[in-house]
This record gives C-alpha cells, sequence and structure tokens, in this order.
C-alpha cells in the first residue's frame, strides 16, 4: 500500500459525458489523477471503466465535459495528438504486432521518438524490467504466452516515456505467477516516479498498489478516497473484494 499524499492535479476530468449511439455510457465522470500517483478505476463489467480509458486516450471523442491534462483540455482530441502530449494506453488484450519480434515491437513503442542512444538505453531497461523479453528478443510477439505478451504490451507503452500510463486490465486471463510479476512491475515504475491510471478486475490488487480509488457503476463514479480507505469501506468489501459485512 502507497501512502496517499495530494500533488499537483496532471489529468482532471470534470462533468464527463459520453454516448454510444442513443445509450449515455459515461454520466458526468469527475476524476483527477495527480503526479506520481497510481490511481485504481473499479467496478463491474459494463460500469463504464474502459469507456473512460479509451476517451482520455482519444480512442473514443466527446466534447461533453473536460478532460484536461497538463492544464489544456484535450477533449474531443485525435489520439495520435493526445499521444504526442504524453498519455499511453496499454489496451484490454494487449493488441501487439503478432508478426513482429519482440525487439521490433519495442521499438514500434519509441515511433515518436528519435533520440537513437535513449531509445537503445531505454530497450534494455525493459529487458531488465521484464527479464523473460531479453530471452525471447527475437521471437515473434504471436508466439509468446499470455503473460509474456501482457509484459511486452506494458514494455512497449513505457517506450514512449509517457507521461501518463493508462492500464486496461493488466491482469485479465493471467496465470497467477504472471499477476504477482505485473503488478510488482507497476509497483517499480510508480516507484520511479510514473503517473498510472490503473483499471483492473482484480479490485483488491488494485487497491493494494494505488493511492486512491474511484468505484464506478452504471457509467458514474459512486464513490472515492484514499485506497485504504476503500479496502476496509463494508460496501466495497462486499459488492467487489468478495467479503460480507459481518
Amino acid at each position: 500500500m502507497r501512502t496517499w499524499e495530494r500533488k499537483e492535479a496532471m489529468l482532471e476530468i470534470t462533468d464527463f459525458h459520453y454516448y454510444y449511439g442513443h445509450v449515455h455510457a459515461l454520466k458526468g465522470i469527475n476524476l483527477t489523477v495527480s503526479q506520481g500517483q497510481i490511481v485504481a478505476l473499479i467496478g463491474a463489467n459494463g460500469a463504464g471503466k474502459t469507456t473512460t480509458l479509451r476517451c482520455i486516450s482519444g480512442i473514443l471523442r466527446s466534447r461533453q465535459g473536460q478532460i484536461v491534462f497538463s492544464g489544456e483540455n484535450i477533449c474531443g482530441r485525435r489520439q495520435h495528438r493526445i499521444a504526442k502530449k504524453g498519455i499511453t494506453q496499454v489496451l484490454e488484450g494487449r493488441r501487439l504486432f503478432a508478426h513482429l519480434t519482440v525487439l521490433e515491437n519495442l521499438q514500434m513503442g519509441a515511433y515518436l521518438r528519435s533520440d537513437t542512444d535513449g531509445i537503445k538505453a531505454d530497450i534494455d531497461k525493459m529487458f531488465e524490467l521484464f527479464p523473460r523479453l531479453r530471452e525471447r528478443t527475437n521471437q515473434n510477439a504471436g508466439t509468446l504466452s499470455g503473460g509474456e505478451q501482457q509484459m511486452l504490451a506494458m514494455a512497449r507503452a513505457l517506450m514512449s516515456r509517457p507521461k501518463l500510463l493508462l492500464l486496461d486490465e493488466p491482469s485479465l486471463g493471467l496465470a497467477p505467477i504472471f499477476i504477482d510479476s505485473i503488478f510488482e512491475v507497476i509497483k517499480k515504475i510508480a516507484g520511479d516516479g510514473a503517473t498510472i491510471l490503473l483499471v483492473e478486475q482484480n479490485a483488491r490488487l488494485a487497491l493494494e498498489i494505488s493511492d486512491r480509488g474511484y468505484v464506478m457503476e452504471l457509467g458514474k463514479i459512486v464513490t472515492t478516497d484514499d485506497s485504504r480507505n476503500l479496502l476496509n469501506n463494508d460496501i466495497v468489501k462486499k459488492s467487489y473484494l468478495g467479503q460480507n459485512q459481518e
């Protein structure tokens, strides 16, 4: 558990709405991520968590409300412009370049960069964070195990040196040994100063490593607090942590 302290806001979402056709998917979202924090967004399937991330990164576009990143409203901006500002998303399901090698996928993660020496140094750093990837440098990404693919997806995202990293369900479908490894890396990169917004099906794990949490239901934020407090909240324990109230 990280100790939460108030810092300068990097991302502020205010009264944000999104519609899938006539379906009102996000209903006035308010959410803040401060510099250097891990913020967890938890909730049941269909609550709107992934939609929220996709609106931040520009995959989905809406102009109803505000998404302010580093003091600038990016609401409705195109995805490539948002990426250039320093927001990178690791999508649910990894979405790697299956026919490219591990090394080539890492190089693709740095496509907006031109500092050759820095890119090489960061590739070496990714291999230190994820030793399994070093062993599979020249192996096609599509032939990796699910856990190894998740490691590569995260490493590729980090190659862009993001100011804000959006993680969508990093533990989904993984064996426990890989889940532990992935969450250890999340803690490590946060410890190095990264700012992370984490959507995660395993609410307990998400709250245990985060500074602050938001609980989402049916397109609305219904509760927010220090993650330690949410872990001890009777309603959160009953609904999302698999514990009945005594």
